[in-house]
């Protein structure tokens, strides 16, 4: 194999790990934003249970209070 030949593909080979790097770095940090996501969706999730919750209280205590 000529040294031409040989340089261009190490060249080649430098690029395709430098993109390997870049798209391993990509995904650990496309990862990391998901489970950040989730997190901030089970605790809307949550929130919106506790707020369901309280205002249900509201009107059934409303409902006392009417009947009465």
């Amino acid at each position: 194999m000529s040294d031409d030949l040989l340089l261009a593909l190490e060249t080649k080979l430098d690029k395709l790990i430098l993109q390997c790097n870049r798209l391993q770095q990509e995904n650990a940090e496309l990862k990391a934003r998901e489970n950040e996501w989730q997190r901030e969706r089970v605790r809307l999730i949550e929130k919106n249970e506790l707020a369901r919750s309280r205002v249900e209280a509201m009107i059934t205590h409303l409902r006392n209070l009417d009947a009465e």
